[in-house]
């Protein structure tokens, strides 16, 4: 039932776009620009607006980081025992550390646990953009920019404006107009779907021709059963309400980020590679997630 009442109805929407996007072969990077700069600002904006600031939120950064440091780690000690050279080790960082919380993972958590854990996935999901943003093109761009490219890189993602801006006017108790309060609503309703059409219509475009199988199959055990497992021991060690740990492990459990597959392609850090990192761990994690999401329920 799980499989049929979330994962299902989440594939429906990403095959839509799978399928538009073989038929017509559009371009993806206006699209792109829409949801990132206005679809996803909006939709950060409302739900900054209106949560309040507790514990929980800080509870997210620090689980984040850790399990953030922890799959850093592993995918280090993994890319030495298998003797990676630096680029294929990048490759592999960028496929392991870094999980698809805002496209796949937020439609997911809305279907399994409501709005509530929705609100709880959305502020995730914004604090996973900003370490994608440093980390992810950090070692997307190794020797090419580095530090320097990922601190420019928070610069220009509108997102992290609207958290400023939405938690400073929720603080000063600034009341925003029902027009145009419905107005920044209507819009941030459409980021979700929006986005959840763009992952079909990129994994469409990847090649699955000369496969790095032992490679993947390497990716797919760090970012499909380590991750979350280590995720859900951190929480342990944190007060956190249930619903909480529940959204950060299935999020934790979610495959590649496809936003990492821009940077890989961007930084020319083997792109093939993370693209079709990117459709192997989505096409296992329908298994996967069915499983996880059966157990926690």
């Amino acid at each position: 039932m799980i499989f049929v009442q979330v994962i299902l109805p989440v594939l429906l929407i990403f095959l839509s776009g799978y399928i538009l996007q073989r038929i017509f072969k559009l371009d993806l990077k206006p699209i792109s620009t829409l949801a990132i700069y206005v679809l996803t600002t909006a939709l950060v904006f409302r739900t900054f607006y209106k949560t309040a600031l507790d514990l929980q939120l800080f509870y997210i950064v620090i689980i984040s980081m850790l399990l953030l440091a922890v799959l850093i780690l592993v995918t280090l000690l993994t890319s030495k025992l298998f003797k990676y050279d630096k680029q294929l080790e990048s490759a592999v960082m960028l496929s392991t550390a870094f999980m698809n919380s805002g496209n796949y993972g937020t439609p997911i958590i809305l279907f399994a646990f409501g709005e509530a854990g929705f609100t709880y996935a959305v502020q995730i999901m914004v604090f996973h953009s900003i370490i994608m943003g440093v980390f992810g093109v950090y070692f997307a761009s190794r020797g090419r920019g580095g530090v320097g490219t990922a601190v420019k890189a928070i610069f220009k993602q509108p997102s992290n404006y609207a958290v400023v801006v939405a938690i400073l006017m929720q603080q000063m108790n600034i009341v925003i107009p029902e027009s145009y309060y419905q107005a920044i609503d209507l819009v941030a309703q459409a980021a979700i779907p929006v986005i959840m059409l763009i992952l079909g219509m990129q994994l469409a475009n990847v090649s699955s021709s000369n496969f790095a199988w032992q490679q993947l199959s390497v990716v797919s055990l760090i970012r499909l059963v380590a991750s979350p497992l280590l995720a859900y021991l951190i929480c342990l060690f944190f007060p956190i309400d249930p619903l909480l740990r529940n959204v950060l492990v299935i999020l934790a459990a979610m495959p590649s980020a496809a936003t990492t597959a821009i940077y890989a392609i961007q930084f020319n850090m083997r792109p093939q590679f993370v693209s079709s990192s990117v459709l192997v761990t989505t096409v296992i994690s329908v298994g996967t997630l069915t499983f996880l999401l059966n157990v926690l329920h």
